[in-house]
């Protein structure tokens, strides 16, 4: 284990390691017999000064022992050793998952930072997966580490979607979830037979040969056997929720929010977690809670339907985000219609998209309070992939930073446009058009019409009518007062 500790902190790779004198065996091998004499702690050996400065629990060079020397050792003392090695090994899993997953290596290395509590827990799962091994007080290879961890951090990502960093941030208290919930979903098993029994407990009749309660009163309720079964698969905890305690409450206080009965199962389908939320302990004090910081209570029933997941963020997530809009000067009354219009910036991480995004908007002179009120589905995307290549677009194409910060705060969805499907097409359409480039910062609202509905349909019958409007005008007017306006000029 030494040998990963030094194969994690140069990099993952053993051949950075320095070999001024000491053998250092590859990661999941023990030392040769041959290799014993050389394998000493020097004081001026960099490998030995790291084993020393990353094991302050135990005695470095002792530790070095251990790779080899069968002498009897306290049990204690080799546990705390084998402990401080799997916490540095399920922190290089975590930030590899993470890394797989998209982010950037200095955000997987934050968050990994920042989460003591799963990182415990991850080494937890070592123990029941390996439970005869930690018993003999064996050491545990790096590729084993990784084979038992790997699986269950992908059923986590599978099951809480973007949801994953905040429960491992937050971890053992999520999104504000009943303790309950959370260990039913979160058991460790490699063989994935609680998952298989969670499904045969909501797929096999009871003793007087009839469906379990719950999947019968889901099916009452308009869902389909396979997506109850599709909902355990991703949620084992949801088999054995309680219909009265549990089901029954949430459905109750959905249908008294103005939730249509048919809306319902889809909400289920989408958050199951919501079932396992305590309704007098967290669900309706956070309700009272976003009324009062602005969310409009009698929408409810839509922002519920548009994003499940909304009620089941932590008080903490939710202030975060608050006091965020509040320092980029977003009025309390303009907090609540963000909340109630786009609850999906609950979601969003203010340091990793919302910060970085609104200091972009800025450096090209976009007002990001009125930007995050006009479209906060905008400070969602990834800034270098997403926002820079629009900015880039329109500055190839002559125009100014200035003047794409103007088109930006007049069109605030203009960053969120694709620009192979949207952008492109209308602007080669644009130019033909032979408008000056200045009647796009005019109304950058052209590119939001449809360009073969909308665009080009009216373009043909003002042009065939040798009428000449204002790209404001031929667009936004009704069809009704295109016509009247077509005609009026036309007899002139």
């Amino acid at each position: 284990m030494a040998s990963s500790f030094l194969t994690y902190f140069y990099g993952g790779r053993s051949s950075a390691l320095p070999q001024l004198g000491c053998a250092v065996a590859p990661v999941g091998r023990r030392l040769r017999p041959r290799d014993r004499k050389r394998v000493e702690l020097r004081p001026d050996c960099r490998s030995c000064t790291l084993v020393r400065r990353q094991l302050p629990l135990c005695n470095a060079q002792s530790y070095a022992d251990d790779l080899w020397v069968a002498a009897p050792q306290n049990p204690a003392s080799v546990r705390s050793r084998l402990l401080a090695a799997e916490r540095e090994e399920a922190k290089a899993v975590l930030s590899l998952f993470l890394r797989q997953k998209g982010l950037r290596s200095t955000l997987a290395a934050r968050i990994v930072n920042k989460s003591d509590g799963f990182i415990e827990h991850l080494v937890s799962k070592l123990q029941i997966a390996y439970r005869s091994r930690y018993v003999g007080g064996r050491e545990l290879s790096t590729p084993e580490i990784r084979d038992a961890l790997l699986p269950y951090l992908e059923a986590l990502s599978k099951e809480h979607g973007d949801s994953l960093v905040e429960v491992v941030e937050n971890f053992p208290d999520p999104c504000s979830m009943e303790r309950e919930a959370l260990s039913s979903s979160m058991v460790f098993t490699p063989t994935s037979s609680n998952k298989q029994k969670a499904i045969a407990r909501i797929s096999m009749p009871t003793s007087e040969g009839a469906l379990p309660e719950l999947v019968l009163y889901l099916l009452d309720l308009g869902m389909d056997h396979e997506d109850i079964k599709n909902i355990v698969r991703r949620f084992p905890a949801f088999a054995y929720y309680n219909v009265d305690r549990k089901i029954k409450p949430l459905v109750e206080l959905l249908l008294e929010l103005g939730v249509p009965r048919s809306s319902i199962p889809g909400i289920i389908k989408k958050r199951p977690q919501l079932c396992g939320i305590s309704m007098s302990d967290n669900l309706k004090p956070m309700m009272a809670y976003l009324e009062n910081i602005g969310v409009n209570k009698t929408q409810w029933s839509k922002v519920i339907t548009r994003f499940p997941a909304f009620l089941t963020y932590s008080r903490n997530k939710v202030e975060t985000i608050v006091s965020f809009l509040t320092e980029l000067g977003v009025s309390k009354k303009n907090i609540g219609k963000i909340l109630t219009r786009c609850p999906h910036i609950m979601s969003y991480s203010v340091d990793d998209n919302l910060r970085p995004t609104a200091e972009y908007f800025q450096s090209i002179g976009a007002d990001a309070a009125s930007l995050i009120q006009k479209s906060p589905q905008a400070f969602g995307l990834n800034v270098d992939a997403k926002l820079k290549p629009i900015t880039e677009f329109f500055l190839a194409r002559e125009f100014s930073i200035e003047e794409i910060g103007i088109m930006a705060n007049r069109f605030g969805i203009i960053h969120t446009l694709s620009l192979e499907e949207n952008l492109l097409p209308k602007y080669e359409f644009f130019l033909t058009m032979e408008y000056p480039r200045s009647e796009l910062v005019k109304f950058p609202q052209y590119f939001g019409y449809s360009l073969e509905h909308r665009i080009k349909p009216r373009y043909a019958r003002m042009t065939g009518c040798g009428v000449r409007l204002i790209l404001n005008q031929m667009l936004s007017i009704s069809g009704i007062r295109f016509d009247e306006i077509l005609e009026k000029k036309r007899v002139r």
